[in-house]
């Protein structure tokens, strides 16, 4: 398949609407011919196994693997981040989180924190420690099936990001894919995901602009002002005229 020569230029979800995961695929491979070979060898090899694990995933009218593949290119080509481990969590930042007993090589039906602590085990044989660390600050843990979700998905942003800086540049552009893009979801998960998600955009812009978000001034205006625009969206579906 053959792809314009602005590929480059376009904004994620353009692709995504006009050329699908081959598109976006593309995309992915002209931003990595920025890294070395050594680099470009392992982002492929994290890009492969994120490809395998989410092969059967959907996000709505999408293949799963369109959304790690947005959030990878955000961090190199938005965010221009060029440490390849956390390239690497970006692309593979929900696997632990969906499918930890395939990771681990156990049971598909296998659960629980054992299972949990042997996918991350199995990402830091392969990837190192450093990757396992960042994916772990990423994946949301067990809920109190008596307290509100939403909630307590908050409350674990906010307190594991705190200590993970580099974490924090990963979940933010998991976010924005999330926010900014909540428009090309369809049916009752857009005002579900709206609500969900808008109360943590504080959260997010008071982490982006600490000195220790490891980011230069530009990116983080960029970020703050791509989180001004999720706001927005979740308001034009959440704050309907009575």
């Amino acid at each position: 398949m053959e792809f314009p020569a602005y590929l480059a230029t376009m904004p994620m979800h353009a692709i995504t609407e006009i050329h699908g995961e081959p598109g976006l695929l593309a995309r992915f491979r002209l931003e990595i011919e920025a890294f070395d070979e050594t680099a470009r060898d392992r982002l492929t090899e994290a890009l492969d196994l994120a490809a395998d694990l989410h092969r059967d995933d959907r996000r709505v009218r999408e293949p799963y693997l369109n959304h790690l593949l947005r959030v990878a290119i955000r961090l190199m080509h938005h965010y221009q981040v060029r440490d390849v481990d956390v390239i690497v969590a970006g692309l593979l930042h929900d696997a632990v989180e969906d499918h930890p007993a395939e990771l681990a090589g156990l049971d598909p039906s296998a659960t629980g924190p054992d299972v949990t602590s042997a996918a991350l085990a199995a990402l830091s044989g392969r990837f190192g420690s450093r990757v396992a660390r960042l994916v772990a600050a990423v994946t949301n843990p067990a809920y109190d099936p008596g307290r509100d979700r939403d909630e307590q998905y908050r409350e674990h942003v906010a307190a594991s990001l705190e200590r993970e800086p580099w974490a924090r540049v990963i979940k933010v552009s998991d976010f924005t894919d999330n926010g900014v893009g909540v428009i090309h979801t369809v049916g009752p998960k857009v005002a579900r995901a709206a609500a969900k998600y808008r109360p943590l955009v504080p959260v997010f812009r008071d982490l982006v602009a600490r000195p220790d978000t490891p980011l230069s001034a530009p990116v983080k205006q960029h970020i703050l002002a791509q989180l001004d625009l999720a706001e927005e969206r979740f308001s034009a579906i959440l704050d309907q005229p009575a």
